[in-house]
């Protein structure tokens, strides 16, 4: 009985895990060095169907989307994470640099849970990765 203890005490101590879909190498390291200052863990894609692959192996707490990236549109994953049994639970904070008159509303119609304009502000994202990594 005490096995099944430390292996629940373990699991609830791991650090929680982000999945940022970025395409941009700039803006992947400001986004890798915030997420490693929230002692979170970064699992990167660059581009919709590199994600896609990634999700089909893993399950991240919290996604960070590009809503314009290749191979598949941000707008697009999204709609197939979020019907996705496995992965319809995960938050998804969509990220753009192209602001359009909309996009906030376009992003979350399609399932995103919040949006943030690039450039990004570092205080945002670490805000919404603390209020998403909570649950």
């Amino acid at each position: 009985m005490v096995v099944p203890l430390k292996q629940e005490a373990m699991s609830a101590t791991s650090p929680k895990r982000v999945l940022c879909i970025e395409d941009n190498p700039t803006n992947l390291l400001l986004i890798s060095r915030i997420v490693e200052a929230e002692n979170m863990e970064l699992l990167v894609a660059d581009d919709g169907l590199a994600a896609q692959a990634l999700l089909a192996r893993e399950t991240p707490d919290i996604i960070l989307m590009d809503i314009n990236i290749p191979g598949i549109s941000g707008l697009d994953l999204t709609r197939l994470i979020r019907e996705n049994e496995t992965t319809a639970h995960i938050p998804i904070i969509a990220t753009t640099a192209n602001v359009l008159v909309g996009d906030r509303e376009r992003c979350l119609s399609a399932g995103c849970n919040d949006y943030l304009p690039k450039p990004l502000d570092i205080r945002k994202v670490r805000a919404l990765l603390r209020q998403y990594g909570s649950s």
